[in-house]
């Protein structure tokens, strides 16, 4: 290659390396970039001291946490439980009335009444399991089914006063709805399944066993209910089971009255009156045993 041309290759070299490579000094110490842009921490250096620095351009801003409905404090002292997230309790004590809108059902307490009701049975399943050891599994159902049933829930929700804390729309308060033992029982219901996603199973359990177990001490004769005692004579007697009907209903639709009648072969009808369908049908099968020379205790209902 000529001298020439060796010169020129050399220079176009040093071109190239110079547009894509920084010089280096003698000293061996990379140069200063000139220009560089300033980052987040020298911005919030800068900023004068008990101000909080701009979120960067990406970066949302904080949200505030949201405000708790009044109330809920003495609530969550009533129960002895508090919320890490205040969200869920307002949730379990939304009724769909009181949503506008497309009314949206997920947005009312009653997924959380659905998840309440079988953590409240698979609780108090394992306490009358642990309570009752010598109780066969005919008593420990029924015990089961009295702790669990809509009016116990309903008994429960009126000790601590939920009542006072559900949010309803206006038609929904004006007609007494919380007074209504199903309203009650729903979000009594619904409180456990919040607490259940809030803290666990192991949170849940304690509040269930503080507001149930003075109750986990009924006695067993109570249990046996007029409509157990009246289907227990007819099957002695080789009799058919005793078929109940509404006869009729009145009153308000928040505080409503029934008449059931019990009807059994070879005898006539016997009826009853409550407050609830339940309550009426064992009033009427009481009725057709002291008809009959048994005596029948009727359980509060």
């Amino acid at each position: 290659m000529s001298r020439r041309r060796k010169g020129a290759a050399a220079s176009s070299q040093e071109t190239e390396s110079a547009g894509s490579t920084p010089a280096v000094p003698e000293d061996g110490q990379p140069a200063p970039v000139k220009d560089a842009p300033a980052v987040a921490a020298d911005t919030a250096a800068s900023s004068p001291a008990g101000t909080e620095a701009a979120p960067l351009p990406n970066e949302s801003p904080p949200k505030k946490p949201k405000r708790r409905r009044r109330g809920a404090g003495a609530l969550e002292d009533r129960i002895g439980y508090h919320f890490k997230d205040g969200a869920l309790l307002d949730l379990a004590l939304t009724h769909i009335s009181a949503l506008t809108g497309t009314r949206n059902r997920t947005g009312s307490y009653q997924r959380l009444e659905f998840l309440g009701d079988h953590v409240l049975g698979l609780v108090i399943s394992d306490l009358l399991f642990r309570g009752f050891p010598k109780a066969d599994e005919g008593e420990l159902s029924r015990r089961l089914a009295d702790l669990v049933r809509t009016e116990t829930c309903a008994e429960i929700a009126r000790s601590i006063d939920l009542g006072a804390s559900i949010r309803l729309g206006t038609s929904e308060a004006n007609a007494g709805g919380r007074l209504r033992t199903a309203i009650l029982a729903d979000v009594c219901e619904a409180l456990i399944g919040a607490v259940f996603l809030d803290r666990g199973y192991a949170e849940a359990a304690s509040l269930i066993e503080r507001l149930w177990s003075e109750r986990m001490r009924t006695s067993v004769r109570a249990l046996r209910d007029a409509k157990t005692m009246l289907q227990e004579w007819a099957q002695a007697r080789g009799l058919p089971a005793p078929t109940y009907r509404e006869v009729e209903r009145i009153g308000p639709h928040h505080d409503p009255q029934f008449r059931v009648a019990v009807e059994l072969r070879d005898r006539p009808p016997a009826e009853g009156h409550g407050r609830s369908k339940r309550s009426a049908e064992q009033s009427a099968a009481a009725v057709m045993l002291t008809r009959e020379g048994v005596n029948a205790e009727l359980p509060d209902v």
